[in-house]
């Protein structure tokens, strides 16, 4: 009967074998999982440190090159390191702009006559705007609705000494013009052009003007937008415009707009604005449309542009169809046609009556100019403005249901 009771010695210590295998094995498994979340957790912590030590660096070295460009001013600006501390690199740019032009900025005042429309006599009217000095010669450079119309000019330079001012020359388009006074030497300070092709939305822009009056006003902003259009009292369009959203008011127009090196790189033109006053979006002339004009107004007392001799169209759905060219002028002698006066008569009994009536079936369509199609008239007058006399043009027309290109050399204004 012994012999048949089982025995567990065997399996009990079989299992107890492999019961210690699992516990190894366990252990085993626990050490290597905590080696590896430690491993993990430490491999995110370099990998922190590393991210947080590049972006120190980053801020550091920018830091770095702000305050260099602070001490670069401050040196500029004459500040002992005492003084240099109480400003920011930012302030200390700005000192510097402001400093290094403002008395190169003028305030121009104009007194003129409006005509009652009901009273036959005149009223005194005044105005007022801002310029910029050109050169040496005292010849300053604002925009030409500052002084449209005027009588009398005036400019007071940054010392009060107020000069007469006689215009030079004004461009329309562009609404800038060139006035010159006979000042001395000494009292003129040139804003140099800068290039505003190299503006960019964001940048930091400055302006300096006289707002109500308010000589050599300080104001900063940044570009808002470029290649705006503004319109023109001739209804055509002044391209490129710089809109800004720093603070100008009337009395501004005219003044510069500067870089952070100080140079002019805007013409202060206008504001959008419902009451008058500022509302953050403002407009100037680039530098770089000034720099073009200038030296003809200074030249010629106007910008000379090339004329097609084409006096007036009328725009159509298809394009714009020649009414008149002027005579012996370049689109005349091109062979061009606008339309035609054709006389009839018609005799009634004793009585012969003559008709003039307006033929257009013979009027030339214009489609295009150089193959740029052409819908209205500032971009008909925009392509053949970006030559010059002389220069010849290929005028696209619809004549007699064909399409047809005719040479056209152009003359000058």
């Amino acid at each position: 009967m012994g012999d048949d009771k089982p025995s567990f010695y065997g399996c009990a210590c079989s299992y107890n074998l492999r019961m210690t295998g699992m516990i190894e094995m366990k252990q085993t498994i626990w050490i290597a999982f905590f080696a590896a979340a430690f491993g993990a957790a430490f491999g995110v912590f370099i990998a922190q440190d590393r991210a947080v030590s590049r972006v120190s660096a980053q801020q550091t070295k920018e830091n770095s090159a702000g305050d260099q460009a602070g001490t670069s001013v401050a040196s500029t600006l004459k500040l002992d390191p005492t003084e240099q501390s109480q400003y920011t690199a930012e302030e200390l740019v700005n000192f510097n702009v402001y400093d290094s032009t403002n008395r190169g900025v003028v305030h121009i005042t104009t007194r003129s006559a409006r005509t009652s429309a009901f009273l036959l006599f005149e009223t005194p009217t005044e105005g007022a705007g801002s310029g910029s000095v050109l050169d040496k010669d005292g010849h300053i450079l604002t925009n030409n609705h500052v002084v449209r119309g005027a009588r009398e000019i005036y400019v007071r330079l940054y010392n009060g000494e107020e000069y007469p001012a006689g215009v030079v020359g004004s461009d329309e388009l562009n609404d800038l013009a060139v006035l010159r006074i006979e000042a001395p030497d000494d009292f003129l300070h040139p804003i140099a052009f800068g290039d505003s092709a190299a503006l960019r939305v964001g940048q930091k822009i400055h302006a300096i003007g006289n707002p109500f009056g308010l000589e050599r006003t300080y104001t900063v902003g940044i570009v808002s937008s470029l290649n705006r259009q503004l319109p023109t009292a001739d209804r055509r369009t002044m391209k490129s415009i710089v809109q800004i959203d720093a603070a100008i008011n009337p009395g501004n127009s005219g003044g510069p707009l500067l870089n952070n090196q100080g140079e002019m790189v805007g013409v202060n033109v206008a504001i959008a604005s419902k009451v008058g006053e500022s509302s953050g979006v403002g407009f100037a002339i680039p530098a770089n449309t000034a720099r073009r004009v200038v030296p003809q107004l200074i030249e010629n007392g106007r910008v000379i542009r090339p004329d097609i001799g084409i006096t007036r169209v009328y725009k159509t759905e298809d394009g714009l169809l020649i009414a008149t060219v002027a005579p012996e002028g370049p689109a005349d002698r091109a062979g061009l046609k606008g339309f035609k006066l054709v006389k009839t008569r018609t005799q009634r009994g004793p009585f012969i009556y003559e008709q003039t009536r307006v033929d257009q079936s013979q009027a030339d369509l214009i489609v295009a100019i150089d193959g740029q199609a052409v819908n209205n008239v500032d971009q008909f007058m925009t392509i053949i403005e970006s030559g010059k006399p002389g220069d010849e043009v290929v005028v696209t027309v619809i004549r007699d249901n064909q399409r047809e290109d005719v040479k056209v050399v152009l003359g000058g204004e």
